[in-house]
């Protein structure tokens, strides 16, 4: 796909995209900016306020500044194109518009927003706007994005924002590839990357969440009057084994497809033109369909991959509403998606969340700023790097952020997820005897007196006994001596942790 109009437009009502605020919307409201309906006009249609329009319009502006709102985007991702429609805003639409985005939390409120702590990151600079036109722009190099800024110079109408790109979810919410998903889902970032037809319904309406509220939100093709059949290829959200396919055919009554096939490919990474030769299994042979009929199929898949392609095929052609293919993530597809999202944060995000497996601020900005990161063994390389590059300050940094040994709930000072990490780490050193425990709380306090830093020890899966010995072996030690392993010791969990941020290792 090389025109960002093809892909799915992440601000979409129907996604859960929503206005969360305007300065100003006195003519005409902000929630009609995102309506998934085309704009229209009504010549004779007026409001107490005005002219009735549909879009967003603000007031003549009479003093300095500018009219802005903030959207909040349906799903998360890459936004690699915006289309600022002023249709039927001819002499008042606005002069220009920039654009901003940000990567918040799901619960960020309108004041969070507004906050200078929020990192805004511009992605449209202050641009000229043409009126009753649909005013499309191709963004580069976006970063993650949650949540969009439109500033519009210096007043007037905007009927409609489309924003498309690519989603990203966050897949530490989507588990650790132990429970099915559906792979084939957009919210969980499956995309449609081809078909052979979309006349009557778009490609990636077959892909979002819900069942179609009509039959214009299908993905349909146009009457086929010759031989042949039409298809729709879907790169799944991640790798995964499949354990049940769902065919809808909801509101298509009089031209649901007579049958249909299903065909899988694993080939990470691989484009739509890649695979048009490409030898695909058959996952579901040709089937019969019926009229507005949910469809589930388990017992009859006949290979279950895993996959990363999926390409329904419609016999002769036809509407399907939705698919879905329910499955297991693979280790590999997992640590690919996770790899992925970790590559297209902002600097300062992904820093935060690389610095779990090292408490350095120096190493986590370093090895953000490495991205991307081919694979996991690039990942290891580059952590490899940024801990050789840590000067004396940040190791003792490293260590300051690690429990004591035996500590059943210490704070971590560089956040939850690396305290649940440590927990898991020392989960048999905590369920020691208390006699035990008391022995370790009373060597690991003489070992920071003496050494001056936390005795560190890679500690997963060692029981409390085991690691009371070694605390007892190492305390007498020179403190070089112990600060060089204490460096070998940080590395070892530091490659532990990466291996858990991708879904590899229990956590």
């Amino acid at each position: 796909m090389t025109d960002f109009h093809e892909l799915p437009d992440l601000a979409s009502e129907r996604l859960g995209g929503a206005v969360l605020w305007a300065n100003d919307d006195f003519f005409a409201e902000k929630d009609n900016l995102l309506r998934a309906a085309a704009p229209v006009w009504k010549a004779d249609a007026y409001t107490d306020r005005g002219k009735w329009m549909d879009g967003w319009e603000s007031r003549r502006r009479r003093e300095p500044g500018h009219d802005e709102c903030i959207v909040r985007l349906g799903l998360p991702g890459l936004v690699r194109g915006v289309v600022l429609d002023t249709a039927f805003f001819r002499g008042n639409y606005p002069d220009m518009a920039s654009i901003e985005v940000c990567a918040a939390r799901a619960d960020a409120t309108v004041d969070d927003l507004l906050s200078p702590s929020t990192a805004w990151v511009e992605v449209l600079p202050q641009t000229k706007l043409a009126g009753d036109t649909k005013n499309a722009f191709a963004l580069d190099g976006a970063t993650l994005a949650t949540h969009l800024r439109l500033h519009i110079y210096p007043d007037g109408g905007v009927a409609r924002l489309r924003a498309h790109g690519v989603v990203v979810p966050d897949w530490r919410s989507l588990g650790d590839g132990g429970d099915p998903l559906d792979l084939a889902a957009l919210e969980n970032g499956a995309v449609s990357l081809a078909c052979s037809d979309m006349f009557f319904g778009e490609r990636h309406n077959l892909i979002l969440p819900g069942r179609a509220p009509h039959m214009g939100d299908g993905w349909e093709t146009r009457r086929r009057r010759g031989p042949g059949f039409d298809w729709n290829l879907v790169e799944l959200a991640t790798e995964g084994a499949l354990e049940r396919l769902v065919i809808d055919t909801d509101h298509f009554k009089g031209n649901y497809p007579d049958t249909c096939r299903v065909e899988g490919i694993c080939r990470p990474g691989a484009t739509a033109g890649e695979l048009v030769d490409a030898p695909f299994v058959e996952v579901l042979g040709r089937t019969k369909l019926q009229a507005h009929t949910r469809h589930e199929f388990t017992d009859a898949l006949s290979a279950r991959g895993p996959f990363t392609h999926l390409r329904l095929c419609v016999y002769p052609d036809g509407g399907v509403s939705r698919l879905r293919a329910w499955g297991r993530a693979t280790g590999d597809g997992l640590a690919r998606a996770r790899l992925t999202r970790l590559s297209n944060l902002d600097r300062e995000a992904a820093a935060r969340e690389l610095r779990v497996a090292c408490g350095a601020w120096a190493f986590a900005r370093a090895l953000a700023d490495a991205r991307p990161f081919r694979d996991e063994d690039d990942l290891r390389v580059k952590a490899d790097r940024a801990l050789d590059a840590l000067g004396t300050d940040d190791w003792r940094e490293a260590f300051a952020a690690h429990p004591r040994i035996g500590e059943r709930h210490a704070a971590v000072s560089t956040g939850s997820e690396a305290a649940r990490f440590a927990t898991g780490e020392q989960r048999r050193a905590s369920d020691a005897s208390d006699e035990v425990r008391a022995e370790l709380a009373r060597l690991n306090a003489e070992y920071e007196a003496r050494h001056g830093f936390v005795f560190l020890i890679f500690a997963a899966g060692r029981p409390a006994e085991e690691l009371l010995s070694e605390l007892r072996r190492r305390l007498p030690r020179d403190t070089e001596q112990e600060r060089e392993q204490a460096r070998v010791e940080q590395r070892a969990i530091t490659h532990l942790r990466l291996a858990k941020l991708l879904g590899r290792a229990a956590r």
